[in-house]
């Protein structure tokens, strides 16, 4: 599914830059900068108040998962890895870290905005689909907790067809959802009151 790029307004956004002190950051610093982000220098650990970034750049030579107050793949933002080794070792724990997007160092005079879009489309599409696939678990769930209902209710000699007939009209008598019926029927384990349609 093609997504439409959403350029966002970068000025004022703040950019953690996970990196010891080195040409590199003074370098990413300036583009970061003259672009409007707000930016500061860590070195060796993000702690808890790195939450509130936009952005992580982390070195991808010199970084392990201890750095970051998340899981691996977890972070809650756009994490850029700045990769000066193409170690097949360093690249693959920069993509297990949550890499968004790369940039090469050493960093030039350019390079930084591309970078900071790519890495926020990334980004977007990676929490779209999480949530997609959340959903999709949660009907799933759904739809077992119905087929549960309907078999609970099938129990008392009613066909399957009497018996979903019978949890439709339980979630119209409660003025819920056809799923909200259902898990309150499983839970109770037993019908209801309900009367039998017809």
């Amino acid at each position: 599914m093609k997504r439409p790029l959403r350029i966002h307004n970068l000025g004022g956004a703040k950019a953690l830059i996970l990196h010891r002190p080195h040409p590199t950051v003074q370098a990413l610093t300036r583009q970061l900068t003259a672009i409007g982000l707000n930016v500061e220098q860590i070195w060796p650990c993000l702690d808890a108040s790195a939450l509130g970034a936009d952005f992580v750049f982390f070195d991808a030579d010199m970084g392990h998962d201890d750095q970051f107050p998340w899981s691996p793949g977890a972070s809650p933002m756009p994490m850029i890895a700045l990769i000066g080794s193409e170690a097949p070792g360093r690249i693959e724990w920069s993509l297990e870290a949550g890499a968004h997007a790369q940039m090469l160092k050493p960093v030039g005079d350019n390079g930084a905005y591309a970078t900071l879009l790519v890495a926020r489309a990334a980004f977007d599409a990676q929490a779209a689909l999480s949530d997609e696939i959340a959903g999709l678990r949660r009907r799933l769930g759904e739809r077992q907790t119905v087929i549960r209902a309907v078999t609970l209710l099938a129990a008392r000699g009613e066909t399957e067809a009497e018996a979903y007939d019978r949890l439709r009209q339980m979630a119209m008598a409660w003025r819920i959802t056809l799923e909200e019926a259902a898990a309150r029927v499983v839970a109770a384990g037993k019908d209801t009151n309900v009367p039998r349609h017809g």
